[in-house]
């Protein structure tokens, strides 16, 4: 059980780790995200477009969807549609036809349409990154994260779905592994999760798990070497799509707070870090004020705390902060962090040797 292939799939970069226990040996590498370059596609391919496949993450492609629909003919299968959204009317308001997916066959013989496919984990291009990594793809265990907000019930949005989730597991064991989940472990609410991880079966691993990437960065990011040994500590992962910040009670989760990335302003995420150790913060009133939530189990103290830690692609956000952050390198890369995070979950919950991460 000594070679691991982890995959962070975000808004803006897929993140790839290939580590080996065995011999402490790495191989890593960031490349533009499935949704990005399927969104680049669509955008570029001329006349109608059919898009089949699974659900995705659909940040950029439903901006070039909705305005392709408008002069072109959009449709989506049902299984694909689920990455513009969970309710079918709300994909049907963009301007885009929904189909069974057994009337694709029959659609794609008038040949008509421009061909797409949507998948988070597009196994014939992580294999080409993988042999360009100058390594084989064959792996014990595939650890995989990426934003789901979940299938949530009616009546109720998609973020405090995603919070109550959280919330639930983080109620019962308060340490970032117990988020984790092995493939046949996933809630069915999870769908995009699910999907990646059915997805994930080609690659003939023994083991599969799958991670909020939210949760993930926040474990990865306190595993930075600066940070990792003290034991009250907050980190922050600004990422392309979403930035989430966590207090740290000894590796227990104190708190956390979540946003889109392009809504939040440096003097604002300062004073919820501030909010956020004091446990001050308040879910109803973080999602007026247009962010994705907050969750408090009890309060640190920001007075007290021993550093904040930051990773993430968009974390110059923070580099004129009047607080003392320090920019994390989780195994020597900002980018490895939500990777970084998935292996120190399957390794806490395996029980196998401390990793360094340096």
């Amino acid at each position: 059980m000594n070679r691991f292939l982890i995959v962070d799939v975000g808004a803006g970069t897929m993140d790839v780790l290939c580590y080996d226990m065995g011999s402490d040996e790495h191989y890593k590498a960031v490349v533009k995200s499935p949704i990005r370059t399927l969104a680049e596609a669509a955008e570029n391919l001329p006349g109608n477009l059919l898009i089949t496949g699974t659900e995705m993450g659909g940040g950029e492609l439903s901006v070039v969807l909705e305005r392709r629909s408008k002069k072109d003919e959009v449709i989506m299968s049902a299984s694909a549609a689920a990455t513009i959204h969970h309710n079918p009317e709300k994909v049907r308001s963009l301007g885009i036809k929904i189909v069974d997916d057994n009337e694709i066959a029959n659609l794609q013989r008038r040949q008509a349409y421009h061909m797409l496919r949507t998948c988070d984990l597009e196994v014939d291009r992580l294999e080409e990154i993988v042999k360009g990594l100058g390594i084989p793809l064959s792996f014990d265990v595939v650890g995989l994260c990426a934003q789901d907000h979940g299938r949530a019930p009616d009546g109720m949005s998609h973020l405090d779905y995603r919070h109550q989730i959280f919330k639930a597991g983080l109620d019962e064991n308060p340490f970032l592994h117990g988020l984790l989940y092995r493939d046949d472990e996933i809630p069915a609410s999870l769908s995009r999760l699910k999907a990646m991880a059915e997805s994930a079966k080609m690659l003939s691993a023994d083991e599969i798990y799958v991670m909020d990437s939210g949760m993930a960065a926040i474990l990865g990011a306190s595993m930075d070497w600066r940070v990792r040994e003290k034991k009250r500590t907050m980190v922050l992962d600004v990422a392309t799509s979403h930035t989430v910040a966590a207090a740290l009670d000894r590796g227990e989760m104190a708190g956390f707070f979540e946003y889109h990335t392009k809504d939040i302003t440096l003097e604002r995420l300062e004073a919820l870090l501030e909010a956020l150790a004091d446990g001050r913060l308040n879910h109803e009133e973080i999602l007026k004020e247009g962010g994705h939530g907050a969750y408090i189990r009890k309060a640190l103290g920001f007075r007290i705390r021993e550093g904040i830690v930051a990773t993430g692609p968009k974390r110059r956000l923070v580099e004129q902060s009047r607080l003392p952050i320090l920019f994390g390198s989780p195994l020597g890369d900002n980018m490895m962090t939500g990777t970084v995070g998935v292996l120190e979950a399957i390794r806490r919950r395996k029980g196998l040797r401390a990793i360094s991460f340096l």
